[in-house]
């Protein structure tokens, strides 16, 4: 009897939607069931209250099947880490690309939770088009080829700004728990995915790795933070592997 497909639940970035994950999606789609969804403040789930790390877990934990392997991109990836400590028992494989486990300094996490806010009055001041082209000369993404950033722009037009503004409120780096501390819970293995000229995300990988009794570390040569947009085919072959 021929066996399922593996199922693969893919979770993107703050400003993308489910659709960042064509890419990688074709690559596996013989492989594997991906499952990309709209994260609430995004896309199709846009308007979907309230938007905080409670809520997006049960959406997750709802739509994906008793057990599944979990692929997190930045935003995605602290979120991918939250559930795996959340639901251990359901989560064979972690997969985490240009992702981090938060801000470990009370300080520094208040410093950027103040900083967000700003980011989300700016948000709703202006209109998605505005806001788009500005999150594109984020120093992590400014380097992006046109090919990239077109189809990464292209995906942010489908998010309004009021929903964005909430995903930063309730889901951003600043607002979520660190999770530094809890990593050695993580008991699955897990791969640690970096763009080699991503050099912040290339350290936090290492760092982490150094704390995960499973894990490893894998570099995509060439790719900045977006690795999913720049290299689908390389990272499919990560994820497979």
């Amino acid at each position: 009897m021929e066996s399922m497909p593996e199922s693969l639940v893919l979770l993107h970035g703050f400003t993308q939607t489910g659709a960042s994950w064509d890419g990688v999606a074709a690559e596996l789609a013989e492989r594997y069931r991906p499952l990309a969804p709209d994260l609430r403040g995004h896309g199709s789930a846009s308007n979907a209250v309230p938007v905080d790390l409670g809520a997006v877990l049960g959406d997750i934990a709802a739509l994906a099947p008793p057990a599944f392997t979990v692929v997190g991109y930045s935003m995605g990836g602290r979120i991918a880490l939250h559930l795996a400590l959340a639901i251990p028992q359901r989560i064979a494989r972690l997969v985490l690309i240009g992702a981090s486990p938060g801000i470990s300094d009370p300080v520094l996490r208040q410093a950027r939770r103040d900083a967000d806010e700003r980011l989300a009055q700016e948000i709703e001041r202006g209109s998605i088009d505005q806001f788009a082209h500005r999150w594109a000369q984020t120093p992590v993404l400014s380097s992006q080829s046109p090919a990239v950033a077109a189809v990464a722009h292209a995906d942010r037009l489908r998010s309004p700004p009021a929903g964005l503004a909430r995903a930063l409120r309730g889901l951003g780096t600043g607002v979520l728990p660190s999770l530094w501390e809890r990593l050695g819970e993580l008991a699955i293995p897990v791969t640690l995915v970096a763009g080699e000229r991503d050099a912040k995300f290339r350290d936090l990988a290492v760092r982490m790795s150094a704390a995960i009794a499973d894990a490893q570390v894998t570099i995509v040569p060439g790719a900045g933070h977006a690795v999913h947009l720049e290299r689908p085919a390389q990272l499919a072959a990560i994820i497979a592997r």
